[in-house]
């Protein structure tokens, strides 16, 4: 029998540790199915097609998350769920920065109340679109489990980005925690551009979000600027 959302919380909140994440790793109990729960790309989490409304809620079953190979799970000592995941099992959406050069340290909080600092343990990797290059940044969290950098959060990043060679060949990216963290390859900055290059490579990340695709009732919709005739012609509407 497939335990329910409740009967996870409650072995979960018995299991918690005070001041600490519980130990998933260590916690082996048998497969009991697949729950109706899904993490939607923006971070909202999902029960039997419901958002959990909950933020405490939320973040106890985050602690209980699980990845192993592509699979998700909610783990506790006593049952094991799968769960749907669609990009990301979080969502960083905010950052602090921290010294500078060399010692420079990027700190991110997610949408669990998760603080991480990048570095060598919590590297930052950007997966391009093979289609249209779009990127989409993520921050290793965890145990395999990682958080996509929202668009905000990503464009200052990106202001703060250098070129430097990295492994044989000169890329545009971030340094935190003594890591270099590579965005783009600098091949690939526009030209003509910028006489900076770390401004070209905050040009050739914008040129790449200019069109953003998002998720919508199970659809995917391109969002596209307005013309600029029809953006005239509402204004004009409206001033009459």
């Amino acid at each position: 029998m497939t335990p329910d959302a409740d009967s996870l919380a409650r072995n979960a909140k018995a299991a918690a540790k005070k001041g600490g994440l519980p130990p998933v790793h260590l916690w082996d109990p048998p497969f009991c199915g697949d729950l109706d729960m899904r993490i939607a790309r923006d971070g909202t989490w999902f029960y039997q097609g419901t958002p959990i409304g909950r933020k405490p809620l939320v973040r106890l079953f985050s602690t209980i998350l699980k990845k192993e190979g592509d699979a998700y799970f909610l783990v506790t000592p006593v049952e094991k769920v799968g769960l749907v995941v669609e990009d990301a099992p979080f969502v960083a959406i905010d950052f602090e920065r921290s010294g500078s050069g060399p010692d420079q340290v990027l700190t991110f909080t997610t949408n669990v109340d998760d603080t991480v600092a990048a570095g060598p343990e919590h590297a930052i990797r950007v997966s391009r679109d093979p289609e249209t290059g779009e990127p989409s940044p993520y921050l290793h969290v965890r145990a395999g489990l990682e958080a996509l950098i929202d668009r905000k959060s990503f464009y200052r990043l990106v202001e703060i980005g250098e070129t430097t060679p990295h492994e044989g060949t000169d890329w545009f990216g971030l340094r935190s925690g003594g890591c270099f963290f590579p965005v783009i390859p600098a091949s690939e900055l526009p030209c003509p551009a910028p006489p900076n290059r770390a401004a070209r490579g905050r040009a050739a990340v914008r040129r790449h979000h200019a069109h953003r695709s998002y998720h919508r009732h199970g659809r995917l919709h391109r969002l596209s600027p307005v013309p600029e005739a029809a953006s005239r012609r509402a204004s004009g509407d409206r001033d009459r």
